[in-house]
């Protein structure tokens, strides 16, 4: 393990970990709203959209990041749509964790009882109180570990974005070793770097579900 390497090389991982975060948190931002949107969708059941919904979720869950990615960047083009890379990348990122977040927010809003809103409507509220104060509260705490799996496992994801030339971490990485070979150093570094930005996700998440179990909702 050479040191001095590993100094050289930090600040081409510490641009490419900037990089690797911002379309990473860009394309999970999205992730969230799409997938709530479709959660809604799939449990109100609304016509034609709830299978235009469900057609959309069975397909990008799938299908690999790479091959819609693949699509979107090389396949668009074709048909006079070009993206550049950094959209490419937060959209893949999007309608992948967007399909994977529907299903975490439906099964969530599922788990609450119908009785609960039956309640609070005939307390006087309006419907869209009633889902703000009583229905959500409850769906989003019991969607917190699954959520808390996806955003981690999207972050993971990120690594494909090297195949369509992005200077994430992974692209640093296998670019470094080809044009220097030095191996062990470039691995530490990319072991090193995810396991910044995964960690306090994790951590993060672990104390979010813990207070939220202290204060008694998902019970």
């Amino acid at each position: 393990m050479d040191w001095n390497v590993i100094q050289e090389y930090l600040p081409l991982y510490k641009e490419a970990a900037v990089l690797t975060l911002r379309i990473g948190w860009i394309g999970i931002l999205f992730a969230v709203i799409l997938g709530f949107i479709c959660a809604m969708i799939q449990h109100y059941r609304v016509p034609i959209l709830r299978q235009i919904t469900k057609v959309y979720i069975e397909l990008f869950r799938n299908t690999p990041l790479l091959v819609q990615l693949f699509f979107i960047y090389f396949g668009l083009p074709k048909v006079g749509l070009p993206v550049s890379a950094d959209v490419c990348g937060a959209a893949g990122l999007a309608l992948l964790g967007g399909s994977y977040m529907a299903e975490t927010f439906r099964s969530g809003l599922e788990a609450v009882e119908t009785v609960q809103m039956e309640s609070a409507l005939s307390l006087g509220m309006k419907w869209f109180q009633a889902m703000r104060y009583v229905v959500l509260p409850q769906a989003i705490s019991i969607s917190v570990p699954a959520f808390t799996a996806n955003v981690i496992f999207l972050l993971k994801e990120t690594s494909v974005f090297s195949a369509i030339s992005l200077m994430d971490l992974m692209f640093t990485a296998k670019d470094l070793i080809g044009l220097y070979y030095k191996t062990t150093e470039s691995l530490f570094l990319l072991v090193v770097f995810y396991l910044i930005i995964l960690l306090p996700v994790s951590i993060a998440a672990s104390l979010i579900e813990r207070r939220l179990r202290y204060a008694g909702f998902g019970n």
